[in-house]
């Protein structure tokens, strides 16, 4: 039996399991060359791109995934430790909401999500526990089930999308989460922002940036995935640090909206990263809530290397 291709166990905002086939031609020459040895993702997200390349460069000895958001840290941290009584958890989980109908199910999902914010404070982040597995599995489950699969929180920092409308929703896969788990048995995880990634950086290291886009409207904002905000100032400060790595002689790949899909004149991220090479790829993001204005739009990838 061939062994199963892992996918993301999460759909996360701006996952680029729909882009890879146009970013991976644009990874670092060295890449398949077999010299680079490190690969660090600082806004790991759904990590599709973390994925493939885990399983198409054999070559890469040590993987590196951050994130400000505690979510996902404790989820990649759960798959990675106990993944089989991650999956008996979602196992039950699941064998309990598709056992019920329509009007039940309704109640279940509110009862899994009011008891996922209420016991989010009693999760020590800063020490592995059991408690993560059952947490990990309450997160998957709502990622399974809610509306368009969004994670979004609110001021207080609680998940708050609704149930989505799923007749037979697919919430364990126990076969992903095991091929994951082997994946993430070579990966460093890390809570934090992205600077926390600097000691581990050096030539022979590929880092990949996916930060929160920039809006490319005035109406269109970041929806919350995380209690942080992330405006001008911190993508020119992102700017800097991507600088400061360029000169460690790191290959570097960042991703971002295109801010000319809205304003022909707005070239924020060309005189941001002046010298570098801004590409713009096609995306099929949605820009308008007018669905018949909806379509391809440019994102523009950004390296230090042709």
């Amino acid at each position: 039996m061939a062994q199963i291709r892992a996918k993301p166990v999460l759909k996360w905002a701006g996952g680029k399991s729909k882009l890879l086939s146009q970013i991976k031609p644009l990874f670092p020459p060295e890449l398949k060359q077999g010299k680079i040895k490190r690969y660090i993702e600082p806004f790991v997200g759904g990590g599709a791109v973390f994925l493939d390349i885990a399983q198409c460069y054999p070559k890469v000895e040590e993987f590196f995934i951050l994130d400000i958001n505690p979510e996902l840290i404790i989820a990649y941290t759960s798959i990675q430790q106990e993944v089989n009584i991650l999956i008996d958890k979602l196992t039950q989980i699941e064998s309990n909401y598709l056992s019920f109908p329509e009007a039940q199910r309704k109640d279940y999902f509110y009862q899994i999500r009011t008891e996922f914010n209420q016991t989010r404070h009693q999760v020590n982040i800063a020490q592995y526990g059991k408690n993560w597995l059952l947490r990990t599995a309450q997160l998957i489950f709502l990622n399974k089930t809610c509306f368009n699969g969004l994670f979004r929180v609110n001021s207080k920092g609680e998940f708050n999308v609704p149930q989505g409308k799923y007749k037979n929703p697919k919430i364990c896969d126990p076969d992903n989460l095991k091929a994951v788990s082997q994946i993430l048995q070579k990966t460093t995880l890390k809570l934090g922002d992205y600077r926390q990634c600097c000691d581990w950086v050096d030539p022979q290291t590929f880092v990949y940036f996916d930060p929160p886009y920039r809006p490319i409207s005035k109406t269109a904002n970041f929806t919350a995935y995380s209690s942080h905000s992330f405006k001008d100032e911190e993508q020119l400060q992102l700017r800097d640090f991507f600088v400061k790595l360029d000169q460690r002689g790191a290959k570097l790949l960042l991703s971002n909206s295109d801010p000319k899909n809205e304003d022909q004149k707005d070239n924020f991220f060309d005189l941001a990263y002046e010298g570098y090479n801004v590409k713009r790829i096609k995306a099929g993001r949605s820009i308008n809530s007018n669905a018949s204005k909806r379509g391809l739009i440019n994102e523009v990838v950004i390296t230090n290397y042709n």
